[in-house]
């Protein structure tokens, strides 16, 4: 079963974003629901569209957006998840000195974006196999983006598939981008800055700018679910 959030040291992963911008979120699914969820890519039932990376310059591979509603296990999880992360996206909004602040109920902030024509679901399931690889990007999709999003691994490092690290870097103002590599495991979540976050300075907060991607894959295939919060125009 899908681990039960509060389960999750929500303390410890507050003070990892704050402090690299990235948190993993250890067993976020079993390994039977994550067989589940990546079995659903051959289906057409789940989803609303089909993007070839390579026909847009992304990179190399596959992914499905789903289509509402959602498959039971991705909508509990990213009504379970929005709640949690709430908070550190006011926060991180307050120290960079933007006015949006997000409601407590992810519903709530769904209407907000179906307002203003945000109403295309964004969580979904990505396939690679050897050779394929995602270039660095931001999810964001229109006017109003949640700072947070979370990635879920469910395939196995060296069982599944070889090489295809979860990849993220950090620009910070004046200086050379710092590439971080994501160690994960199968069923293991990972969130992270979907845009900018702030970084404590010398001079108060200041706002650095994050990528993320996918490396090379060696062999194998490598699935994954992500659960992006605000929805697309």
């Amino acid at each position: 079963m899908t681990q039960d959030m509060n389960e999750v040291d929500w303390q410890r992963v507050s003070a990892d974003l704050d402090r690299e911008g990235w948190a993993v979120l250890p067993g976020l699914m079993s390994e039977p629901e994550c067989a589940a969820v990546a079995g659903l890519y051959g289906e057409d039932g789940p989803f609303r569209s089909h993007v070839h990376m390579a026909r847009h310059g992304f990179g190399q591979g596959e992914y499905r957006y789903f289509s509402y509603p959602l498959p039971d296990r991705v909508q509990a999880l990213r009504a379970a998840l929005y709640p949690r992360l709430a908070p550190v996206a006011n926060r991180w909004h307050a120290r960079m000195d933007m006015a949006v602040r997000f409601p407590a109920d992810h519903a709530a902030f769904l209407k907000r974006c179906h307002a203003a024509g945000q109403r295309r679901p964004t969580p979904l399931l990505l396939e690679y196999g050897p050779g394929d690889y995602n270039c660095l990007h931001q999810d964001l999709y229109g006017e109003h983006v949640f700072p947070l999003q979370v990635a879920v691994l469910l395939s196995q490092p060296g069982e599944h598939f070889t090489g295809g690290e979860f990849v993220l870097t950090e620009q910070r103002p004046r200086m050379q981008s710092r590439p971080i590599v994501v160690p994960l495991r199968q069923g293991d979540g990972v969130v992270f800055a979907v845009n900018q976050r702030p970084q404590r300075g010398s001079r108060g907060d200041y706002r650095v700018t994050m990528r993320h991607g996918v490396s090379k894959l060696h062999s194998g295939r490598r699935h994954t679910l992500g659960i992006i919060f605000h929805d697309a125009a």
